[in-house]
């Protein structure tokens, strides 16, 4: 028994030295990154937002040099478990699974998401395979990065903040008109303007995101408020609920939290706007069902759709634009693509 409590007080006195290790480490007035926005809780606790544009090095640092200044108790990344594996995978795995579309593949987008979801996610697959081919670089570089750097910090946990993605999938469908989910596919499916990794970069401008923003919102105000809008308010939840005190030991002290969040630039707008706010999730977590009409006649053009998603996933394989990726909802539909398990 004396060794048992030996044991416990030598624990005990270990969790404190490094609790108080990672305090020292601790910037009080950290130098961060102009990508890095600040938001507070009533209870004092911190949250620095990293806004990061997906395919980019320079937001990998930008995560990276956060993390270290501030050695966060919470550390919440834009992904949730269905694409949990791409913090696991290394980046020649990724790059070789982002290029490789199969009908495994297919047939799992659409079990998992239903026709229309599960064709219109293949098809977003193939146009994000492309930019990482032209790019040279696997999707999600931030999001490991910051998986890598919490292990490194005591205590630090890890949390998954985005909404599931076959709930996204399949409200954003459902919020199409026919009609809309064609022009996407046929738009997606003819812009072929090369892109570079300076094309990436402008995406983490404030200036131009609100404007493409703008543009967005104008040409799929459904599609906005599902991809990009919903779950500005999910990850403004999880984030608040990162941000709850902690356990300080010796005593388990209440105190407040530090929190690194790494999202996409075009969510941060939504989540400053909404942080103050009441939020209701369990609204943007139901998928209503069809009505009977809506059923009769999905069921009659179900082939035609099929059919136009299809040639888009084809036409989709000869390039994409630089329109395109600097669209914050089509970066976020980009990040929703679920990375398949090894």
């Amino acid at each position: 028994d004396s060794e048992n409590v030996f044991v416990f007080l030598a624990d005990s006195e270990a969790v404190e030295v490094l609790w108080q290790v990672r305090t020292q480490r601790r910037q009080a007035e950290p130098d961060l990154p102009d990508t890095v926005t600040r938001l507070t809780t009533p209870e004092g606790s911190i949250v620095y937002l990293v806004g990061t544009a997906h395919f980019s090095d320079s937001s990998k640092n930008d995560v990276a040099t956060t993390i270290r200044a501030v050695q966060p108790d919470v550390v919440v990344v834009e992904l949730c478990q269905y694409r949990v594996s791409m913090l696991k995978m290394d980046e020649k795995t990724l790059l070789k699974e982002a290029k490789d579309i199969n009908l495994e593949k297919v047939q799992q987008a659409i079990k998992q998401n239903g026709v229309m979801s599960g064709l219109m996610q293949i098809l977003l697959l193939k146009v994000s395979a492309h930019i990482t081919e032209q790019l040279g670089m696997a999707p999600g570089g931030e999001f490991r990065e910051a998986f890598k750097e919490a292990g490194k910090v005591p205590f630090c946990k890890f949390h998954l903040g985005d909404r599931p993605i076959p709930v996204t999938f399949k409200r954003a469908i459902a919020a199409l008109s026919l009609w809309q989910k064609a022009r996407l596919a046929w738009g997606l499916c003819f812009l072929s303007d090369p892109i570079s990794k300076e094309d990436v970069e402008k995406c983490k401008q404030k200036d131009l995101l609100e404007q493409t923003m703008s543009e967005m919102i104008g040409e799929f105000p459904a599609l906005h408020r599902t991809i990009v809008a919903e779950r500005d308010i999910y990850l403004t939840h999880t984030l608040r609920q990162a941000a709850r005190c902690v356990e300080a030991p010796p005593n388990a002290e209440k105190v407040a939290a530090v929190v690194v969040g790494v999202v996409g630039m075009g969510h941060v707008p939504g989540i400053e706007k909404n942080w103050d706010k009441e939020l209701n999730i369990h609204e943007i977590m139901s998928v209503a069902p069809p009505s009977r009409l809506g059923w009769v006649v999905r069921n009659v053009l179900k082939g035609a759709m099929w059919g136009l998603l299809g040639y888009a996933c084809f036409r989709a394989s000869k390039g994409v634009g630089k329109a395109l990726l600097s669209l914050p909802t089509v970066q976020s539909l980009f990040e929703n693509i679920r990375t398949p398990s090894i």
